[in-house]
């Protein structure tokens, strides 16, 4: 039964810690500028919890506990980098992190394991069945309660992506079947071994269940690795055949690896596929069917990409400027085959509907630039600020004709000389113009609208100021701080939902680290305001002057001993 957190909870004197506390432990535990205080507020008590009532019964039963504290312990686990044992002891035990929760009394009870998991199994099936993102719903809306609190303005927004692998091992593709079977076969045991198979085929699935797959490699020549492949390939078929009507469990997932990995020719036989006819989408492991695979220049992922967003306000040049507070606005993780151009249009959306603003201007790196968020960002009349452009610049410089636009100017960089161009039949979109040259090899080479567009993105490039530069690559401390407690770059997790999980707590603990920095800022601000100035300092000496002259006949000295400022 859903059920709201207690807002108004009246303090037992007894069971408070404070009563145990003195002097400067107690002034501490109730400042309000320490972290859990402020943990307290800006994250734990701004979670909404009726988010989370799809996920509960309205009717009679028992209540669920407190979501809030809930949603505050995955953000707590993630902000420390802490195992689930770490979590529950200083929860239970840690007098600060219960303070941080919300539990301000010793008699306050956390919520049990058993709870904890059970929440993050619903939010992860819910996402699942429903396809919306409840964890997500709730980092949005503390995020757009902290913008209106601190008066961020968001016109500016910079953005950068992330490698994440997934918690598995490497497999071969040999391993990849052997590792598919030994789990659909350790499921279906029992009905297996009622089905009409070969004696071989039975050998073969006791030694699948009785040998790991790298065993298996390690022990046997390469000639017998291929034969062994073919064997496992004809017994997945089989098996793919005979549960056909039973598609429930890992089923799905012996049905997919097979047809990523072999092929059925017309008189039913089983052949394995090239290597590169493997597909980067194709499964990499049956314990997490999600990832996928990608060789990013060298850097070589089964994993996710996880994408940030966040404001990049500047602070003025002044030095008495006021500090300036930048938050995450939006996190997306997809698998790691999606290009970083298909995060953008996205990720602009939803942060504009937490700003209380419009964006203006997006920073981005050439990974982010496409035909379509060129043209979103001109509808929406967003300044696209590319800091680089993937790729070689291209040997032939394109200006269009001012006097005919149906005409192209073509420039050999190589040689100075001005190619003629002719126009061309456009191929796919038909609205694109085209042209064509021809080379000094007699060959043509054609041009559309999107290189003449590249080429002007390349032009402006080499007169951005370096400053402008600077202020999309800052965005590479927030991705650090968001992979920080991952020095290998690989989760503790497995599973798409469970990484949006993890990078959704991460992004709402570096939002929450960053609010105390500004706290921070503006209190030595304030303090550095009170100090007086010298104008003043000399201003009380001449006063005092003035006051030992006057009194004089009556024997009133003021000391300069007794005087103190602070300069």
């Amino acid at each position: 039964m859903f059920k709201k957190s207690d807002d108004h909870r009246q303090l037992d004197a007894f069971s408070s810690p404070t009563e145990y506390f003195k002097d400067s432990t107690k002034n501490y535990y109730l400042k309000n500028d320490s972290w859990h205080n402020q943990f307290r507020k800006q994250v734990v008590m701004r979670v909404d919890e009726t988010v989370f009532s799809v996920l509960y019964t309205r009717g009679k039963g028992a209540p669920n506990a407190s979501l809030r504290v809930l949603v505050g312990m995955m953000i707590l686990k993630e902000g420390q980098g802490w195992s689930d044992e770490q979590l529950f002891e200083n929860c239970n035990f840690n007098l600060l992190v219960r303070s941080a929760l919300g539990l301000m009394t010793l008699e306050d009870s956390v919520p049990v394991a058993s709870t904890y998991y059970l929440f993050r199994r619903n939010l992860v099936e819910y996402a699942r069945e429903h396809g919306e993102d409840l964890f997500k719903s709730c980092q949005a809306q503390i995020t757009r309660d902290q913008l209106l609190e601190f008066n961020v303005s968001g016109k500016q927004v910079r953005m950068d992506s992330k490698l994440i692998g997934s918690n598995i091992a490497w497999y071969t593709r040999y391993e990849l079947i052997h590792e598919t079977l030994r789990l659909f076969i350790g499921e279906r045991e029992e009905h297996i071994f009622k089905r009409s198979l070969t004696r071989d085929e039975f050998s073969l699935i006791e030694s699948i269940l009785d040998e790991t797959g790298n065993k298996v490699v390690y022990r046997c020549t390469k000639a017998e690795l291929d034969t062994r492949f073919v064997a496992l390939g004809k017994l997945m078929y089989r098996l793919v055949k005979l549960f056909k009507a039973h598609d429930y469990g890992r089923y799905g997932t012996l049905k997919a690896v097979f047809e990523e990995q072999f092929s059925v020719g017309k008189d039913k036989i089983v052949l394995p596929l090239e290597s590169d006819q493997i597909s980067t989408h194709s499964t990499q492991s049956p314990h997490d069917t999600d990832c996928h695979y990608r060789d990013k220049d060298g850097n070589k992922v089964k994993g996710y990409s996880v994408n940030l967003t966040e404001t990049c306000d500047q602070k003025q040049e002044e030095d008495d400027a006021p500090p300036v507070l930048n938050l995450i606005t939006d996190t997306s993780v997809e698998v790691v085959s999606a290009s970083d151009s298909s995060f953008l249009t996205g990720a602009l959306q939803r942060t504009g509907e937490i700003l209380s603003g419009n964006i203006e201007k997006v920073y981005a790196d050439g990974a982010y630039n496409s035909p379509v968020n060129q043209v979103y960002c001109q509808d929406n009349e967003i300044n696209l600020q590319l800091t680089g452009m993937q790729g070689f610049p291209s040997r032939y410089d394109l200006k269009p004709d001012g006097q005919d636009p149906d005409n192209l100017i073509v420039t050999d960089t190589l040689t100075g000389e001005t190619i003629p161009s002719y126009p061309s039949k456009p191929i796919k979109d038909k609205t694109l113009k085209r042209w064509r040259i021809k080379t000094e090899e007699g060959k043509y080479r054609y041009f559309d609208e999107e290189n003449l567009r590249t080429l002007l993105i390349r032009q402006k490039l080499k007169t951005m100021p370096p400053e402008e530069a600077r202020i999309r690559n800052n965005v590479e401390a927030t991705i650090f701080q968001l992979g920080y407690h991952y020095p290998n770059n690989k989760s503790r997790y497995r599973t798409l939902t469970m990484q949006k999980l993890w990078a959704y707590s991460r992004s709402m603990w570096i939002n929450f680290v960053r609010i105390m920095n500004y706290h921070t800022q503006i209190s030595k601000r304030a303090l550095s305001g009170l100090k007086m100035p010298q104008y003043i300092v000399k201003l009380c000496f001449n006063i005092r002057d003035i006051a030992n002259i006057f009194s004089i006949d009556r024997i009133i000295y003021i000391p300069q001993k007794n005087l103190r400022f602070s300069a």
